[in-house]
């Protein structure tokens, strides 16, 4: 699942210092010789391509609840960021030979129906949804990525840096609870219903795909088992709960 790209990285995010082995040591003309290998990346650069598409259409949306011309503008420069990023992996599912409409599909109805249950009430709300909610995706895919070919890795990473969202959540939101301290009560509500959405459809969307399960478990990217996935998953929800701090917010 992917929604918007967020700057801040989580802290306790899978060590990348030491040489990769396996999959990760190999570039992408060696490894998409693994046939289950390239269908789990064509299934990850899907999901990150609808997932950009859909925070670029859902930025525009939430720039008409913003309420100064200068949001506005914030809002429509990071919209055009996020088009930028959809762009990139489009040219890439076609410069390896898919088509990048088929490759998104299978996760349309799963992107559509969370962002159609988690629909912000007002601009607060619409905020704590683009830093948390597509946070915890961010975290995700950069577990993810560490597993990846060099070259898908790459282009991962590239898609997930910063749009200035992130900062500019944290300083509108912390602003408002400052103004009303009643306000933070509702968001932090909020948040955890994100919170649970988010992982919920997380784990439907990986399970539902053979190729990607089979890539977090330990069949064609090494070093994740059934054990792993937990420790990334507990990393996530650690991140979490450090991001619902710099909101001001309880976990």
């Amino acid at each position: 699942m992917r929604f918007m790209t967020s700057s801040d990285k989580p802290e306790n995010a899978p060590e990348t210092a030491a040489a990769p082995t396996g999959v990760a040591a190999q570039d992408w003309a060696q490894a998409s010789a693994e046939p289950q290998y390239r269908a789990a990346v064509v299934d990850l650069l899907g999901a990150l391509a609808y997932g950009e598409l859909a925070a670029f259409e859902r930025l525009a949306e939430d720039a008409k609840l913003a309420p100064t011309l200068a949001d506005k503008a914030e809002l429509a420069k990071m919209a055009s960021a996020e088009f930028g990023h959809f762009q990139r992996l489009r040219d890439r599912l076609t410069e390896i030979g898919e088509e990048p409409t088929d490759a998104m599909q299978p996760f349309v109805a799963a992107l559509d129906g969370f962002h159609k249950q988690t629909a912000p009430s007002d601009w607060l709300e619409g905020l704590v949804k683009a830093y948390v909610g597509d946070s915890i995706a961010s975290d995700f895919y950069r577990e993810v990525a560490a597993r990846l070919d060099s070259d898908t890795r790459s282009l991962v990473l590239a898609v997930l840096d910063d749009t200035g969202h992130a900062g500019f959540a944290v300083e509108r939101v912390r602003a408002a609870i400052e103004a009303d301290p009643r306000v933070g009560g509702r968001l932090a509500l909020w948040a955890r219903r994100l919170m649970g959405e988010a992982l919920s459809q997380s784990q439907r969307v990986v399970a539902d795909r053979d190729a990607l399960s089979t890539m977090l478990v330990g069949g064609v990217a090494d070093g994740f088992d059934l054990a792993e996935v937990g420790r990334m998953f507990s990393r996530i929800t650690e991140a979490h709960t450090k991001r619902m701090a710099a909101l001001g917010l309880a976990a």
